[in-house]
């Protein structure tokens, strides 16, 4: 998974895939969804970040597959 900001446009990118986007999806005003030919999610684009999902400061843990339990 792939994190991008872009401070110029206050836009979060957020890339699960690096799969074909076949799709664009407008879930609300601020926020889009990118689909793969199987309807699968690829991307979500935020624009205005700072204020449509509260993201003062951007902070993450990387998590090492091996420490990943199934679900289910």
């Amino acid at each position: 998974m792939k994190i991008r900001y872009f401070s110029d446009t206050d836009t979060v990118y957020l890339e699960m895939s690096d799969k074909p986007v076949v799709e664009t999806v407008d879930l609300n005003e601020n926020t889009t969804l990118d689909l793969d030919a199987e309807g699968n999610l690829v991307a979500i684009t935020l624009e205005h970040a700072r204020k449509s999902a509260s993201i003062h400061d951007f902070s993450f843990q990387q998590i090492m597959s091996e420490q990943l339990q199934p679900v289910g």
